[in-house]
């Protein structure tokens, strides 16, 4: 084995070590137990309320009623068969090209 894997082999072996010991030192242990009282704590239920809240409310269906009435638009109206004709041309127009 060089010397320059030697080298490359012993800064790997310091690197794990050095994330194994922060896996369990103090360091990790007060953030695991931080992430622990923020995930149980009163706010975070709130926040998870208000998000269900916000999502099953009238406002939110109205705008998705909306959005999927204008998309049918979109399809089935004239624009619709605009630009599928369009999409369609250039289709056509470009393998006749690539036929010649």
């Amino acid at each position: 084995m060089s010397e320059i894997e030697r080298q490359a082999r012993s800064w790997w072996d310091r690197l794990l070590a050095w994330l194994r010991g922060a896996q369990n030192g103090d360091a990790a242990r007060k953030a695991r137990e931080t992430l622990h009282d923020v995930r149980a704590s009163d706010a975070t239920q709130k926040a998870k309320d208000a998000l269900r809240d916000l999502r099953d409310s009238e406002a939110v269906g109205k705008a998705r009623d909306a959005a999927k009435d204008m998309m049918r638009d979109l399809r089935e109206g004239d624009a619709g068969r605009k630009a599928k004709e369009a999409l369609r041309d250039l289709r056509d127009s470009a393998s006749g090209r690539s036929k010649s």
